[in-house]
């Protein structure tokens, strides 16, 4: 009962505070940037009026929170959810700075998000929904300002009617006003698999440093959504055998190894769930993440790593495909353990990275091969992943905090440069 309240009532801005604070005073960074760095730049609530496919008006809140501009116009999704709130966007905006910093993208941080459930709208309504966000961020958005992207319980689709809305609004033609768009409409060619694909680079680079062969690893994958699932394919793609695999109907165990395509078949045809599959062991999500592993990939929810969760871990690596799945508590007991945490501002910027690809393109108006994009997203995050490793080893602290750094190093930069005080 512990852990359910503690992940209820745990603020994310002020998880992302304590480690930015941690990250700071291990470097000694000036408090004035640090003090920049502890607010948003701007924070928009709108109230969205829709008329739902019973004639009826639904109002639904909706956000956008741009976190930073210091290195370049904000980036960052747009999230459906009934669980959005403002703490949990600013926090995400927050992490969006320091994630694209990582990655050295030429980008400042955004979130934003409408409290909605998307399963409970049919197509029509979620169009109109979706309109009615571009034309409240009117002001917002720009090709140059602020460049929304798909998150949780959206896609292609929402984007695609957000970038119509916007030109139809503003009267332009401008496809890099925002990303992950479907390829026809100016998307870019593996940007649909790039989270998961971030996510297996970092995987391999970690199991490399423990001289772990990755024929002979096991993997577990918490989430079979959009991240979770292309991270399991790509995982077992380079001979790391899946033994469990989950989503929100339970955890699913074979110790022999989960055939990922066979997976993905079933929830292709089971309405995007992998409920009543057959061919593992059912079990529970808790204790799916304490699971004798090789790596961890929580790619589903944030908080699913508690204090208590940490004490029965048993992998060597955890990868964090989710924003924000292990609490600020669970940390040190992970460190204690030695248990080597990719965490989420490193090892799931690999959609941010091809969507800086994609908006890159649709500026020149040249677009690259799958090849290309994956090729140039490999080796954005094995470059990432070292400078990571190094500020680890150089400062003595967890990858979690060395990423911190590595992002504090670049936005400090940023800052001084620009003169903002």
């Amino acid at each position: 009962m512990s852990s359910i309240t503690q992940t209820t009532h745990e603020s994310m801005y002020e998880a992302v505070l304590a480690r930015l604070n941690t990250a700071s005073q291990l470097i000694n960074l000036p408090d004035s940037i640090t003090e920049v760095l502890r607010y948003p730049q701007k924070e928009v609530k709108v109230s969205l009026p829709v008329v739902m496919d019973n004639g009826k008006i639904k109002v639904f809140e909706a956000f956008r929170v741009i976190h930073s501009t210091h290195l370049g116009p904000s980036k960052g999704g747009i999230r459906y959810a009934m669980d959005v709130n403002e703490d949990e966007v600013k926090a995400l905006a927050a992490w969006m700075t320091f994630k694209c910093a990582v990655a050295d993208l030429p980008y400042g941080g955004a979130k934003g998000g409408i409290k909605c459930n998307p399963r409970q709208m049919s197509e029509s309504e979620l169009e109109r929904l979706s309109r009615a966000y571009a034309k409240a961020m009117k002001d917002i958005f720009g090709v140059n300002k602020d460049i929304p992207a798909p998150d949780m319980g959206t896609s292609g689709r929402e984007m695609a009617w957000i970038l119509d809305e916007f030109n139809k609004i503003t009267g332009e033609d401008s496809p890099g006003v925002i990303t992950g768009k479907p390829v026809g409409l100016g998307g870019s060619l593996g940007r649909e698999a790039a989270t998961g694909r971030g996510v297996m680079v970092n995987a391999l680079q970690s199991l490399t440093k423990l001289n772990i062969n990755p024929k002979q690893s096991t993997a577990v994958v918490q989430g079979f959504g959009n991240v979770g699932s292309h991270a399991a394919r790509l995982l077992a793609e380079q001979g790391i055998k899946i033994i469990a695999i989950a989503d929100a109907s339970g955890g699913y165990y074979n110790e022999k190894g989960i055939d990922i395509h066979d997976a993905l078949n079933y929830v292709a045809k089971n309405n995007r769930s992998l409920e009543g599959y057959s061919k593992a062991t059912k079990i529970t999500n808790e204790e799916l993440l304490v699971l004798p592993t090789d790596l961890l990939v929580p790619a589903a929810l944030q908080n699913v790593i508690t204090q208590e969760i940490a004490k029965d871990v048993k992998c060597k690596i955890i990868v964090e495909g989710a924003n924000g799945p292990t609490l600020p508590d669970a940390d040190p007991i992970l460190n204690d353990k030695g248990i080597i945490v990719v965490p989420d501002i490193l090892a799931n910027s690999g959609g941010v990275t091809v969507s800086y690809f994609e908006w890159v393109q649709n500026k020149m108006g040249y677009y690259w091969t799958e090849e290309e994009v994956n090729q140039k997203h490999d080796e954005k995050m094995k470059t990432a992943f070292e400078k990571v490793w190094n500020n680890a080893q150089k400062y003595k602290t967890s990858m979690r905090i060395a990423a911190y750094i590595t992002a504090l190093e670049k936005l400090q930069l940023g800052i001084k440069m620009k003169g903002h005080f």
